[in-house]
């Protein structure tokens, strides 16, 4: 490959200008992720930066954080116990009263 000696020269020493802007995009993403305490996701890291002045795209905002392993905290599931009224309750007609008069007069059964 024929290049001249300055081209190489400059090509090796040039500032690679969006790799300049990406590290100062991340260090406020970074800024902005910890000051949250790791709670925010991409989308809200985006809005942020926006009210802050910035023009960026969400999928790059979005590369940045996976690339350096920033992940927002998902909420925990609440655990839901009631459940109300499921199913048919049966009447009462022992009311406690197990002696029968003959065998075979009350069958019972337990389902818990």
């Amino acid at each position: 490959m024929k290049m001249a000696k300055s081209t190489y020269y400059f090509e090796l020493t040039k500032v690679d200008v969006v790799a300049e802007k990406n590290g100062v995009l991340l260090s406020e993403i970074k800024k902005i992720f910890h000051e949250n305490k790791g709670r925010y996701g991409v989308r809200r890291i985006y809005q942020e930066l926006c009210r802050k002045g910035y023009v960026v795209n969400h999928k790059r905002v979005q590369r940045l954080m996976h690339v350096n392993g920033l992940f927002g905290k998902r909420p925990k599931e609440k655990y839901h116990s009631y459940q109300g009224n499921v199913g048919k309750v049966a009447d009462n007609i022992i009311n406690r009263e197990f002696t029968a008069d003959r065998p075979l007069q009350k069958w019972s059964t337990d389902v818990s």
